[in-house]
C-alpha cells in the first residue's frame, strides 16, 4: 500500500473497548470509521460515524460505504461490537437467542464479507475479531452459553477465514478479553470480578488496545486467537 492514512473499521464503537479502540488507532494516526447503534457524530475530521445495527445489511454496506466514499481505502477492521447475555441454559428466551446471534455472528457476517472482499481488491487487509475468553475457560458460577455459542464460532471462522486468504495478503486474528472494567460491570462487582482472574485484578480497556495494536504490526501472524484475560486461561 501506498504513503497515505491507513483506515479501519470499528463497530461497537461508542463506549467501553469500542472507544478506546478507536482512541487507540487516532494515537496510530489512523482514520476511523465508527460504527454503533447510537453513535453521535465525532468533530474529529478523520473520524466518521456510521449509526445503526451492524447485523443489518444495509448498515454494513453504508460502512463500508462510507470508508470508501471519505476516505477511499479499507486497512483494517475491527469485529467489536457483542452482546453479552448471562445466565443458566434454560432460562434463556427466544429474543435472547436472537439478540445475541443477530448482533454477534450476523454484525460480523455482514461487515466482514463486504470487506473483505475490498481488501482482496487491493491485496491487503487485516481483520480482528473480540471474541471471549470464557469460550475456552467455562465457569459454572457465571454460565454464559450463548456467549460461548456465537463467541466460540468467531474462533472457529478466525482461523478459517486466515487461512483461506493468507495467500491474498489478508490476515485475520481475534482478541479474547477476559472480565474487562467496562460499563458492563457495575462497579460494585468488580471486586469479585477480580478474584477470578489469577492475576487477581480486572482487565482495562487499554490492555485489549495493546493487544489489538500488537496483532495490527506484527505482519507474520495470522490465524492467532491472543488471550487477554489475566491468566484465566491457562487455568485456575
Amino acid at each position: 500500500m501506498g504513503t497515505e492514512q491507513k483506515v479501519v473499521i470499528i463497530t461497537g464503537a461508542s463506549q467501553g473497548i469500542g472507544a478506546g479502540l478507536v482512541k487507540a488507532y487516532r494515537n496510530r494516526h489512523y482514520r476511523v470509521v465508527a460504527n454503533s447503534r447510537q453513535i453521535q457524530p465525532s468533530r474529529d475530521p478523520d473520524v466518521v460515524t456510521v449509526a445503526g445495527d451492524i447485523a443489518q445489511p444495509e448498515t454494513a454496506q453504508r460502512v463500508i460505504d462510507a470508508a470508501l466514499e471519505r476516505f477511499g481505502r479499507i486497512d483494517s477492521l475491527i469485529n467489536n461490537a457483542g452482546i453479552f447475555v448471562a445466565k443458566p441454559f434454560t432460562e434463556y428466551a427466544g429474543t435472547d437467542y436472537a439478540s445475541v446471534l443477530s448482533t454477534n455472528l450476523a454484525g460480523f457476517f455482514e461487515i466482514t464479507q463486504r470487506a473483505i472482499a475490498e481488501m482482496t481488491k487491493q491485496r491487503y487487509g487485516h481483520v480482528v475479531n473480540i471474541t471471549a475468553s470464557l469460550v475456552d475457560q467455562p465457569s459454572s458460577a457465571r454460565p454464559a452459553a450463548l456467549a460461548a455459542l456465537s463467541k466460540g464460532g468467531l474462533n472457529a471462522v478466525t482461523k478459517s477465514l486466515a487461512i483461506e486468504y493468507a495467500s491474498r495478503g489478508i490476515r485475520v486474528n481475534a482478541v479474547a478479553p477476559g472480565i474487562i472494567r467496562t460499563p458492563l460491570h457495575a462497579p460494585h462487582t468488580h471486586e469479585a470480578l477480580a478474584k477470578m482472574s489469577p492475576l487477581g485484578r480486572l482487565g482495562e480497556i487499554e490492555d485489549i488496545a495493546d493487544a489489538v495494536l500488537y496483532l495490527e504490526s506484527a505482519s507474520f501472524v495470522t490465524g492467532e486467537i491472543l488471550h487477554v484475560d489475566g491468566g484465566r486461561s491457562a487455568g485456575i
